[in-house]
């Protein structure tokens, strides 16, 4: 029997070790997409205790708890800090298969020196552990994001945001690992939505431009993104609920959002032909300006509306659309395509009966203007685990080019989350350390040590043209 997440763990051969280990431990992180927050990086946080640094914000271990059976009060309501943290020890232990249980140990191991397993027997002593290491200058966020390897870290944020936090940081030559803005217009786009008019009151004010028509949003944002642009944003990234690929005129357009603005709700058909528009518009300013444009998408979200009512949003009560979009978003590169203005795109869909019909759409619009100029995504948010990082990248392996694949991203709220990168490659050097023991690509370690530097960190920097000093 192999010993518990020891060194070796989800390394199951020679190869994938050497891969691991010579290529893949200490490559740095290039964090190119996450939900951190850039005020708690400038003002260097420090946590008072586990509880806040590990369950504050995290949906995915409050719908863990809350399916063993634990009454809100431990997880999002009043209850202290420990009360919180004691539950969830109590829940981690009975984990078994779920990610969660893999991710908690590995930044046990990794930021608090601690090999043991947690649950409720061990709860009382990782709480002291814990918070004893926590109370030390090194774990701050500034040095946990350092003794992470981390160089350059994209955040999601608004067009209207001010970016105030970006603008310190980048002033503080104290700190080397670059904090970059990316663009996630949604609320600019959401015309359907109660507050679309006061959203746009605030885009208004901010850009310095009246908004009476769509024409009008459309220069806003322009506006906003030569600042976004400013401050080094090459990225941008959008939520979408379904790919959407609605054509229309440019009067009806502006019809249907003469309508919103006058106070009326638009219907189904003119909320799609809107987003049409919207994400046209913006996909070729990205071409413009050569960011990446990322779209999320296969989401159904708030589905507690008791629940939604008491926590609001991103409080754990989304699940994957069973909608395959594969035709619209053919439909809406190619558009982009007609006119040479489709920009380097990276699809992410979060149902994973998804992986094959993207694998084939990505084929339709590589040209030589970038490697894997369109990308799929890494596997998100309900398939970050084992079995869905596996299936995404034999997925992209068979019908596209996984050597040049942009790797893991973050995706998270938590400083603690960069284990997810290690979690990441020992998968991947195993995938591909298995091929090489089962005699499916040969032992040739040059070859195989660019392929796994890039996709651990040498493609992104490529890819996303950020400018850091080196790739490995």
């Amino acid at each position: 029997m192999k010993q518990f997440m020891d060194k070796n763990f989800l390394l199951s051969n020679d190869a994938a070790q050497k891969l691991y280990f010579d290529f893949a431990a200490d490559t740095p992180i290039l964090d190119y997409h996450c939900h951190i927050n850039p005020q708690e990086i400038w003002e260097d946080r420090q946590f008072e205790n586990i509880t806040q640094v590990w369950l504050g914000g995290d949906h995915y271990k409050w719908r863990f708890m809350r399916s063993c059976g634990v009454d809100e009060y431990y997880i999002t309501g009043g209850s202290t800090d420990k009360e919180k943290f004691l539950k969830w020890a109590e829940c981690l232990g009975k984990a078994i298969g779920n990610p969660l249980f893999h991710w908690s140990h590995l930044e046990l191991q990794k930021y608090f020196g601690y090999n043991g397993v947690l649950n409720k027997k061990t709860a009382e002593e990782v709480w002291e552990i814990c918070n004893k290491k926590l109370a030390e200058p090194s774990m701050s966020v500034r040095n946990i994001i350092k003794q992470s390897n981390v160089t350059l870290i994209c955040t999601t944020d608004d067009p209207v945001d001010s970016l105030e936090w970006h603008k310190k940081i980048a002033a503080d030559d104290s700190f080397d690992v670059q904090v970059l803005p990316a663009w996630r217009p949604d609320k600019a786009m959401n015309i359907e939505k109660p507050t679309y008019t006061e959203y746009l009151a605030q885009l208004s004010d901010v850009s310095g431009v009246k908004i009476n028509t769509f024409a009008d949003v459309c220069k806003a944002l322009s506006v906003r993104m030569d600042f976004f642009a400013s401050m080094g944003c090459s990225v941008s990234d959008h939520a979408l609920e379904y790919v959407m690929y609605a054509p229309s005129t440019a009067e009806e357009i502006e019809a249907i959002f003469a309508k919103r603005l006058a106070g009326n709700d638009v219907t189904r058909e003119e909320e799609l032909k809107f987003k049409t528009a919207f994400m046209l518009f913006v996909g070729k300013e990205y071409a413009k300006r050569c960011w990446v444009m990322q779209l999320h998408y296969g989401c159904k979200r708030d589905n507690n509306t008791l629940r939604f009512k008491e926590l609001g949003p991103d409080t754990g009560y989304d699940c994957i659309n069973n909608y395959a979009p594969s035709s619209e978003m053919a439909d809406y590169l190619n558009a982009l395509i007609s006119t040479d203005e489709l920009p380097k795109t990276i699809i992410y869909s979060l149902n994973p009966n998804d992986n094959q019909a993207i694998g084939t759409i990505l084929g339709c619009f590589q040209d030589s203007t970038a490697v894997a100029k369109i990308q799929q995504g890494s596997a998100w948010w309900f398939n970050d685990h084992k079995t869905g990082m596996q299936d995404q990248m034999i997925s992209l392996a068979n019908l596209g080019n996984l050597s040049g694949f942009v790797g893991m991203l973050t995706d998270s709220r938590s400083f603690l989350s960069y284990t997810r990168h290690d979690y990441f490659r020992r998968i991947l050097c195993n995938l591909l350390g298995t091929w090489v023991e089962n005699g499916e690509y040969p032992d040739d370690y040059e070859t195989l040590e660019e392929i796994v530097k890039g996709i651990c960190y040498n493609n992104a920097v490529r890819y996303f043209g950020f400018k850091l000093d080196v790739t490995l």
